[in-house]
């Protein structure tokens, strides 16, 4: 089993894309065939693997997280860390905090229109912390 930690930098909510640097990751530990975990170590963000090829996939995404889990509503009682922080707890909880992908041939095996990504649910610049274990021959 192969390790490496990955620090992404956001600059606001929003999706940054991981897959490059995933598969950099997978080559340098010469795994042609196998399983990548990919694992973000925070609560108000997430991973996601969605559509890269039209950024307005991205959009309708962001847009719908915002109204299914709007700020300011009176019933959090998490609001010590600004009105944005209990609605990124619970984005977090609706998505997923890890994926594992097939790797094969020496890449991710993911579909044709399919990129992993970062989704950062906190309006703030934050420095996240992603682990990736590949394993595999």
């Amino acid at each position: 089993m192969h390790r490496m930690g990955l620090t992404v930098e956001t600059n606001g909510a929003g999706f940054y894309e991981l897959t490059d640097k995933v598969n950099a990751a997978v080559r340098r530990f010469g795994v042609s065939d196998g399983l990548a975990v990919v694992f973000v170590r925070h609560t108000s963000a997430s991973l996601l693997i969605q559509e890269g090829a039209d950024p307005k996939v991205l959009d309708d995404l962001a847009s719908f997280f915002a109204r299914i889990v709007p700020e300011n509503e009176p019933w959090y009682t998490h609001t010590a860390e600004g009105p944005d922080d209990m609605p990124s707890h619970i984005r977090s909880a609706l998505t997923h905090t890890s994926e594992v992908i097939p790797v094969a041939q020496g890449r991710l095996a993911l579909g044709t229109w399919q990129q992993l990504f970062l989704f950062e649910h906190r309006r703030s610049p934050h420095q996240r912390h992603v682990l990736v274990f590949v394993t595999g021959d």
